[in-house]
């Protein structure tokens, strides 16, 4: 099939309200210009461990804050995304503020503007699950590319698609019976925003597979945000279960990160 005649989300649905709004950080964002990471985010770049001197590319910048901690740590950091006014935000961030090599252009995922072997760290974080299966084996392909023979590619992604299929209409009814609406659109819960972008959400196995197909290895894992929840002793026991022991966790644990390598 002609890639003019696949799915594609226009980069217009992210509006500067959507990377203001919506997407993961933007309340550490909108304090603080990108100098604070939220949890999410901090935790998938301390998975990345840039150094000073190496070439950082962050497929999907968004609003460019992940750039900024690139540079500040040392690295050339560059950055790509196919969103307009995504590339409008990063720049403002850069701007006067980033200590080392830095730069952002309007890009697609599927055909990275870098030479092959360039990269000593690629990112991707919050992007995956925007991309069509089509879009997304491309976008791979590509990363592995541009990346070094060394390198390493590390995503981040939500939510785990397992969650959204299968313990979300268990959450949902216990909730329900509680007396607090939960809507049956999982990705309308707390980001009505998602309901139309969140095209392809992956689970650790699906991650997995695709990076395979792709010529990767890769390291794929599971986490959750804090609960901090104050529940009664069975309610505490069971949600231990569930975010603790095998099989269970593999369908409630929430957020998919991976570190790849080219095989």
């Amino acid at each position: 099939m002609p890639e003019s005649n696949r799915p594609a989300l226009s980069p217009h649905l992210y509006t500067e309200e959507y990377f203001r709004e919506a997407c993961e950080g933007y309340d550490e964002f909108n304090e603080t210009n990108g100098a604070r990471l939220s949890r999410r985010l901090q935790a998938a770049f301390a998975v990345a461990q840039v150094t000073r001197g190496m070439r950082v590319l962050d497929v999907g910048c968004g609003r460019g804050e992940i750039l900024r901690h690139c540079a500040a740590l040392g690295a050339a950091a560059f950055g790509v995304d196919y969103a307009p006014v995504a590339v409008e935000l990063s720049r403002q961030v850069l701007d006067g503020k980033a200590a080392a090599p830095a730069a952002v252009a309007q890009s697609d995922a599927k055909r990275l503007p870098f030479p092959s072997g360039s990269c000593d760290r690629v990112l991707m974080f919050d992007v995956v699950e925007h991309l069509y299966p089509w879009e997304l084996q491309a976008a791979f392909h590509e990363v592995r590319r541009v990346l070094h023979a060394d390198g390493l590619f590390v995503l981040h992604t939500a939510p785990n698609a397992w969650y959204d299929r299968f313990a979300y209409p268990l959450v949902r009814a216990m909730r329900r019976m509680g007396g607090t609406h939960y809507p049956a659109n999982p990705r309308a819960l707390n980001t009505p925003a998602n309901v139309e972008v969140h095209v392809n959400e992956q689970s650790a196995f699906s991650l997995w597979r695709a990076l395979r197909v792709a010529g990767f290895g890769s390291r794929v894992w599971l986490e959750s945000p804090p609960q901090n929840r104050t529940e009664r002793a069975p309610l505490a026991a069971l949600r231990h279960v569930s975010f603790r022991w095998p099989p269970f966790r593999w369908f409630f644990e929430r957020e998919v990160f991976a570190v790849a390598w080219k095989l």
